[in-house]
């Protein structure tokens, strides 16, 4: 199935990827970029593709439940969260694999409530979407 792209952007990365520098292509936002220390580099304060695909993953999967939300006419908590962990490790065979976690807090609202909220955000989040298949990920209500 297409997708009928209606926004995109790009980004550019420089140097030596993990421990380069990374910048959208509008210049909006530039990183530098630190090899965490589990994965053989002097770790740091700066910014990896595992913390950044956390944080888009968490906002679009709040964005996703939302949007599924109001089509059921649901209210979803103001103070709801979404906890997305991404882990990275050797793969048995010679590459890398990521290991991904979604914990969803919404209080106030009924078990059940929560957790169609939850399955159904999974089902419109393009990133769960584009995991599918690849990644085991199940979204787990707090």
């Amino acid at each position: 199935m297409a997708t009928k792209v209606v926004y995109h952007t790009a980004a550019t990365a420089t140097g030596g990827g993990r421990n380069g520098h990374t910048a959208l292509n509008d210049g909006s936002q530039a990183f530098d970029l630190d090899v965490p220390k589990e994965l053989g580099g002097p770790g740091g304060e700066g910014l990896n593709p595992e913390k950044l695909f956390a944080l888009g993953y968490a906002a679009c999967f709040m964005g996703a439940m939302r949007h599924y939300a109001a089509s059921r006419k649901i209210a979803v908590p103001d103070d709801a969260t979404v906890e997305v962990t991404v882990g990275i490790g050797p793969r048995e065979d010679t590459g890398f694999g990521l290991a991904v976690q979604i914990v969803v807090s919404l209080p106030g609202l009924e078990r059940d409530v929560a957790q169609d909220l939850i399955d159904g955000g999974h089902k419109v989040c393009p990133y769960s979407h584009a995991t599918g298949g690849t990644l085991d990920i199940t979204p787990t209500l707090a």
